[in-house]
């Protein structure tokens, strides 16, 4: 293969005033036909320009002048990585894992070093432990698209700032924030977006609450006599249960209902537990409040300290929990892409360069199989 006389142009200024000045081979790797590798030899045009001064190779139209390989191959390769992991990309076209991901992290970077901001009107924050180097990453989901839009490193308000600064005239527009009750997100969120409505996530407020019942539980157990300790040996999970979860099969239903008649406070906990998963059940947001305001007195009338200082802390954050009437939204599809980073990292052992790492979570909601590795 040769380049043609004419097609010769100065690779700075595209003039045509140039002199040849010999030629150097050039090898590069194409689309495999069937299974057999192809190869494009070459020996590429050496140009000196009379307008710039410069000695050069040539442009090659079907290939970077930096890149041992076609662009038609780099394509292929970014299509494959859709569908396949690293390696077995690599083992399919017969080249390195390095060659691979370098060409996918190249295609990430070009695509998604800043991540679509547009429209951007309901958005969920969290953090996520990777256990490895530094210990956190703080999530910002796009609830829209499901797609991740920043990734910080940390848990606290700090993580957030260059989202913020990124963010720019676009904070007018986000309408809400689901987040859970931290209160480093809170403060972020009140300062940088004080326009913008705070929905505390549900799934994080059972959580909390089921923290304070699994405490109760044990003080219970280690204050009870020989036959109740017994029963209440492994009730744990079946507290933490919803009622509808339990293993009929197992018996699981009469041994919690056995652990809650021996305990008054126990059960107490328990049944309101219960009860406050109706909060998000109301036709609308007066009804909700007036079951909340309803649910509080209700646990700080039962004398149970756990219970009283749990009602305090909602009587604080009532406000982001009757929000969710008006923005029914939740960290939910948040926890999801997290229980996919933590996939990501654990099928490829962990991953050295935290920037390519970076990219491939801003992918993860264009991923087409279960998790790359």
């Amino acid at each position: 293969m040769q380049q043609e006389a004419g097609d010769l142009r100065c690779p700075r200024c595209r003039g045509r005033d140039v002199i040849r000045r010999g030629t150097f081979p050039r090898r590069f790797r194409s689309l495999p036909i069937g299974g057999r590798a192809v190869w494009i030899d070459l020996p590429v045009q050496r140009v000196e320009c009379r307008d710039c001064g410069i000695v050069q190779q040539v442009q090659i139209a079907f290939a970077d002048p930096r890149r041992s390989y076609t662009n038609s191959f780099e394509r292929y390769a970014v299509d494959l990585c859709r569908v396949m992991t690293i390696r077995d990309v690599a083992d399919h076209l017969g080249v390195s894992w390095d060659l691979i991901k370098d060409i996918h992290k190249r295609h990430l970077w070009h695509r998604y070093r800043r991540p679509n901001l547009t429209g951007l009107t309901r958005i969920a924050i969290d953090e996520i432990c990777i256990g490895h180097g530094p210990r956190y990453l703080t999530v910002v989901l796009n609830l829209q698209t499901g797609a991740v839009i920043f990734v910080g490193q940390g848990k606290d308000k700090e993580a957030l700032k260059p989202f913020w600064k990124r963010l720019g005239s676009r904070k007018r527009t986000i309408q809400a924030v689901a987040i859970d009750m931290s209160a480093a997100y809170l403060s972020a969120v009140w300062e940088h977006l004080p326009k913008a409505a705070v929905v505390f996530d549900r799934f994080h407020v059972i959580k909390l609450f089921n923290e304070k019942l699994s405490d109760l539980r044990r003080q219970v157990q280690n204050s009870a006599e020989a036959m109740a300790k017994q029963v209440l040996k492994g009730t744990r999970w079946l507290l933490l249960k919803n009622p509808e979860n339990l293993d009929v099969d197992k018996n699981e239903l009469a041994r919690l209902e056995e652990a809650l008649r021996l305990n008054q406070p126990l059960a107490t906990a328990y049944y309101l537990k219960e009860d406050l998963r109706r909060f998000w059940d109301q036709p609308d947001k007066a009804a909700a409040r007036r079951f909340l305001s309803d649910w509080i007195a209700r646990a700080e009338a039962s004398r149970i300290t756990i219970l009283k200082k749990f009602a305090k802390t909602l009587r604080v954050y009532r406000f982001g929990l009757l929000a969710w009437y008006d923005h029914p939204i939740s960290t939910g599809p948040l926890e999801g892409t997290n229980n996919k980073i933590k996939t990501l990292q654990r099928r490829a052992y962990g991953y050295r360069d935290r920037e390519y790492f970076t990219l491939r979570i801003y992918g993860l909601h264009e991923t087409k199989y279960a998790l790359v590795g």
